[in-house]
């Protein structure tokens, strides 16, 4: 089977572009002209046109997403059932939450690559490019893995999903991310981050037999603590962003289902996640796009002009630490919606435990682009961001063995060589 590496780099370079089809509206206004001074075809233009809606309805123009009136038909049952099988040993069948988003995908393909059955659900909303979204959307068809258009927060959805494939495991990967956006659109935290996850614990609790969860919390709970490096322990109440604070709620969240409905829960405090696929709104990828475009970068300064500094853990680690969570998270013990003993609630960090500072990033990004970037430094402003983050990953580490691989510069090489061949730069930048 190929590896996850070959995956990095489409087929065709470039933005994956979705075409849109419009022939359905052109053939309805060709067909209008023709019986428009007919009035004793009325009746049979009605019934066309009623017909005609109803087909358009039924599928997205894909042809291969079902929508509303058709996706619970028995093609779609069968796909979903094909995509959920297990194809090794003591393997699981696992739902994917935000699996066309950067984490889902990768986690999907890991988790399909050794044989474990993957079916995923995503929303495709546009709080960045979908494009990139419907191109992880096609990888994951190349590996045979149905990607199921919906929202969390569609309870039927979920549970119709629950009655076609008993899911031993839930990795709860969809959410609003970003810290910025919150102060212009904290809605849609509150929808996606909370809300939506207690739909989907919702339906979760009541599925017979109940899975395990993993899902993604933030090192960003940690807010305005200032001891390092970051600890399960520590204090965790002191949000310094809405983003943060949903997280924070989701915490409490999943353990008030854990204590009372049995659900085998765990919540992975993911440290600035990198690499190939990734999402466009992180600064690593818009610097990377603004210095091949000769735009000036602004990078943002603590207290005092001190650097910003994050522990950026590359993508290939931090699914490493998602299939150890999942293989390591034991049964749920409730039944039905009913708790019949105690279950595992665990959080662990997954973070690479070696901060770098932001000028350093940029300072590796020009070595690999070999292009100098037009840097423009300004004080952070008080928009939720913190000054650093440094994981403690000792619970990951005794737990299922989490060590963390790649370093920065190795990261971001690949990081560039993906990046490059994707938006279809050619000549002396890829090699």
């Amino acid at each position: 089977m190929a590896s996850l590496e070959d995956e990095e780099f489409p087929s065709t370079p470039g933005k994956v572009k979705i075409e849109r089809s419009h022939h359905h509206h052109g053939f309805v206004r060709q067909f209008s002209l023709v019986f428009s001074s007919n009035t004793g075809t009325m009746l049979i233009w009605a019934l066309f046109l009623f017909a005609l809606t109803a087909s358009f309805l039924s599928f997205h123009q894909t042809g291969r997403t079902y929508s509303y009136f058709s996706w619970a038909d028995r093609r779609w049952e069968n796909e979903v059932r094909m995509s959920a099988q297990i194809q090794r040993p003591r393997g699981m069948s696992v739902l994917v939450t935000g699996a066309a988003g950067f984490v889902g995908s990768h986690v999907a393909l890991a988790l399909k690559k050794r044989g474990d059955g993957v079916v995923g659900i995503d929303n495709f909303n546009d709080y960045y490019d979908p494009s990139l979204k419907r191109a992880r959307q096609a990888m994951l068809k190349r590996r045979g893995i149905t990607l199921v258009e919906g929202d969390i927060n569609d309870a039927k959805k979920l549970s119709k999903l629950f009655d076609v494939v008993a899911f031993t495991h839930v990795m709860h990967l969809a959410a609003q991310a970003g810290v910025r956006y919150a102060m212009e659109n904290p809605h849609s935290y509150v929808h996606s981050n909370i809300a939506g996850l207690v739909t989907l614990l919702e339906v979760c609790k009541a599925a017979d037999p109940q899975p395990s969860i993993v899902w993604a919390s933030s090192s960003s709970v940690y807010g305005l603590n200032d001891k390092v490096p970051f600890s399960e322990l520590d204090r965790t109440d002191q949000p310094a962003s809405l983003y943060a604070a949903t997280k924070k709620a989701g915490e409490e969240i999943t353990h008030t289902y854990n204590h009372i409905y049995g659900l085998s829960i765990t919540g992975l405090r993911f440290f600035t996640v990198y690499g190939p696929w990734g999402r466009p709104d992180m600064a690593y990828f818009s610097f990377t796009r603004n210095i091949l475009q000769g735009k000036p970068i602004t990078v943002y300064r603590g207290k005092d002009r001190l650097d910003l500094a994050r522990d950026f853990t590359y993508i290939d680690d931090i699914v490493k630490g998602c299939l150890g969570s999942l293989d390591t998270s034991g049964k749920s013990t409730g039944s039905g919606g009913r708790k019949r003993g105690p279950a595992l609630y665990r959080i662990f960090n997954l973070g690479n435990t070696s901060p770098v500072t932001v000028p350093s990033l940029v300072g590796i990004l020009e070595k690999h682009l070999k292009m100098k970037a037009k840097k423009r430094f300004v004080d952070m402003p008080g928009n939720g961001d913190v000054p650093f983050t440094h994981a403690n990953i000792s619970s990951a580490q005794s737990e299922f063995g989490y060590r963390p691989a790649t370093d920065l510069e190795t990261g971001l090489k690949k990081f560039v060589r993906w990046y490059l061949s994707y938006y279809g730069y050619h000549g002396k930048y890829v090699k």
